[in-house]
């Protein structure tokens, strides 16, 4: 998954000015105790993030 198909389905979710928020602040278990931000940084892959936000926040399957 690009990194910028990866963006808009946070902003889809999340909404524009919430996406980077939660990017920034939320840590999850799906992702090893970081945030998103973190796991990219790390050099997870974006969909490995993506599935990750998707466990935690109970997105629904036709939006994986």
């Amino acid at each position: 998954m690009r990194l910028t198909i990866f963006w808009e389905r946070m902003a889809d979710h999340f909404g524009a000015g919430y996406a980077e928020s939660f990017a920034r602040d939320h840590v999850m278990a799906e992702l090893g105790g970081r945030t998103v931000q973190q796991a990219l940084a790390a050099g997870w892959e974006t969909k490995d993030v993506w599935r990750g936000v998707c466990a935690a926040v109970d997105i629904p399957a036709d939006k994986r």
